[in-house]
């Protein structure tokens, strides 16, 4: 009996994930929230601080020229330097906890937003994936994750400082007359609600041009990853006509929305302006009538001054932070998205026995084309079977249903009366070991890629099984060996010799159901009768699934189905089906070759 040994190494995310980004930013920053309040204590105990010189300098002038003769006036400087050194100290220990404290925070967030954006984006759908550019998802990764951590980095360290300053300045103002607090924190309520509308206009502009950014990287990396084809059509031409469209349309809406961005500040700076002339010309009357100290005079200058280049800064972080948004707010909704494939609540771990496969009254459409429809079929314990049939016949959906890519419309597969529907994902493919016609390969060692589906494996098992696959020689032509980089999607290495990487790493996997999608369809003739016996005896006790152009390959197959339009219209062994006057007999003789005419 073979059980899963599947074992999470770090869960990053139980939970659902919420769309907002503000909602992420929480979500993702809870488990570290002590190291942010410490730090958001930090920054206000140091802006308090900082705050309180104004005050303080405006206490300290009047306290100067109260003093009567020069040696009271030495003693009121040296008190005062004292509270001046303690207010710098408070100052210094308050930011250097916040720094210390903030950085921890948001690396630890940072870390934490990208593992279960990951998390989740691995667990969509093989047609997600279809669907969308790799570099564009992972784009998508990295403009939710770097998004949400700009956004509290924003809030905690300029949010919080500014706001800090103009509360403390308003205090200082009521204390001085209360009037003059009033008019304060009347501007300042419609400078936040005038800057609030207008972010909220540029969150569109800003949606926009992070996803002409992320569809601009992925074309880019669409294109360096099909480079050769790019050189071999010379077609560089029109791939630089492409990109450079994307290009012009990524900063035409880079464009707008900074230009936007340049009109708020327009407007902060208006309303900066407003806010020190009202103070400066309502301090100016009360001094005039008596009612303030030149010391006051001094507070009220000072406080004015602070509080309107807080306003001009929180107008350029609302601009910063709406920019953060709309990047995290592109990045989620690509993302989060509802899984297509999902376990049941009660999912169990796949048991194998004797892994027989038995389809139930299939159906399964991709769109309105029906691709199987009540399809039934009992492929026995340890039986190697075929697949034949025209492009479109159902052959690549068939291994696709089985490795539950997709989810079916009507009926049941079951591997040893387990319904895979029913059984988690990973340990339903860790039972089926697949040699896929292109050839998977990481940019990592060739050691690595063969151990793949055993981490574990010795040097022993990863040489024995490349020995059988016949990789063995050539890996040891390569100057570094198995330690050999094979490049992304394996380039270094030849259309054949990726193959063989491929069938040791399935070899070395010893899964209890073994699927060949054209596994040897990159390999010369001589190569292929090596790899048909090391085939052979991989095949030996497993349950065998065999989809191949080149019929050949399929002649010592216990059986050969033949797909027509999701139904088979024959089944039987080669030699019977060879003679049978049928489809599989017309096929086989007008092979070219060796391979299938489609």
């Amino acid at each position: 009996m073979k059980k899963t040994n599947t074992t999470a190494t770090k869960a990053a995310y139980t939970g659902s994930l919420p769309k907002s980004p503000i909602a992420f930013s929480l979500r993702t920053a809870k488990p570290f929230a002590w190291m942010g309040i410490l730090a958001t204590l930090g920054v206000i105990v140091a802006q308090v601080s900082g705050s309180m010189q104004s005050f303080l300098m405006g206490t300290f002038v009047d306290t100067l020229l109260a003093a009567e003769n020069t040696e009271a006036q030495l003693a009121v400087v040296y008190t005062w330097s004292f509270i001046f050194l303690g207010l710098l100290s408070c100052i210094y220990i308050g930011w250097r906890t916040a720094g210390y404290a903030g950085a921890a925070f948001i690396i630890k967030q940072h870390a934490r937003a990208t593992e279960v954006l990951y998390d989740y984006t691995v667990k969509h759908s093989h047609t997600y994936f279809s669907d969308n550019f790799a570099g564009s998802v992972s784009n998508k990764i990295a403009h939710a994750s770097d998004g949400s951590a700009q956004m509290i980095m924003q809030v905690m360290f300029d949010v919080f400082r500014h706001a800090t300053s103009i509360i403390v300045s308003g205090i200082l103002l009521a204390i001085v007359n209360i009037y003059l607090a009033i008019g304060f924190f009347g501007v300042i309520a419609f400078s936040i609600v005038v800057n609030y509308f207008l972010v909220q206009k540029r969150r569109p502009l800003v949606v926009a041009y992070s996803e002409a950014s992320t569809k601009l990287k992925g074309e880019v990396i669409d294109v360096l990853t099909n480079i050769q084809a790019t050189r071999q059509y010379a077609n560089f031409p029109q791939e630089q006509k492409n990109i450079f469209s994307h290009i012009t349309d990524r900063a035409g809406k880079d464009a707008r929305q900074w230009h936007f961005a340049q009109h708020i500040n327009v407007v902060n700076n208006i309303l900066a302006l407003l806010l020190t002339a009202s103070v400066m010309t309502a301090t100016y009357q009360l001094l005039q009538a008596g009612m303030v100290t030149p010391g006051n005079v001094i507070l009220v200058m000072m406080a004015s001054f602070t509080s309107s280049y807080s306003m001009l800064s929180i107008g350029e972080i609302f601009n910063r932070l709406m920019r953060y948004y709309g990047e995290t707010s592109e990045g989620l909704d690509g993302i989060l998205i509802d899984h297509e494939i999902v376990d049941m609540p009660d999912a169990r771990a796949l048991e194998t026995r004797t892994a027989d496969i038995v389809w139930k009254n299939v159906t399964f459409e991709f769109g309105e084309n029906a691709v199987f429809e009540n399809f039934n079929l009992i492929i026995e314990p340890g039986q190697r079977v075929g697949l034949v049939g025209h492009s479109g016949a159902g052959k690549t959906t068939f291994v696709s249903l089985l490795l539950r890519q997709h989810d079916l419309h009507d009926g049941a597969i079951e591997i040893d009366r387990q319904d895979i529907a029913t059984v988690t994902q990973d340990s339903l493919r860790e039972h089926i070991a697949v040699v896929p016609q292109e050839p998977l390969l990481f940019h990592r060692t060739i050691r690595e890629n063969i151990a793949y589906g055993k981490p574990e494996a010795t040097d022993a098992e990863i040489v024995e099984v490349a020995k059988k696959a016949q990789a063995h020689d050539f890996i040891m032509e390569l100057e570094d060996g198995y330690e050999t980089l094979v490049g992304e999607r394996g380039v270094k290495l030849s259309g054949g010799q990726k193959q063989r990487v491929a069938i040791a790493r399935a070899m070395l996997k010893d899964a209890p159901i073994l699927v060949l999608d054209e596994a040897t369809s990159a390999l010369d003739s001589e190569s292929e009768v090596e790899i048909q016996k090391a085939l052979h005896t991989l095949m030996e006790g497993k349950t065998v699934i065999a989809v191949a152009h080149r019929l050949s390959t399929l002649r010592e197959m216990d059986r050969i189905l033949v797909l027509e339009r999701g139904e088979i219209i024959e089944d039987g062994s080669h030699a019977e089906l060879a003679q049978a006057g049928g489809t599989y007999q017309s096929l086989w003789e007008h092979q070219a070759g060796g391979f299938l005419k489609d």
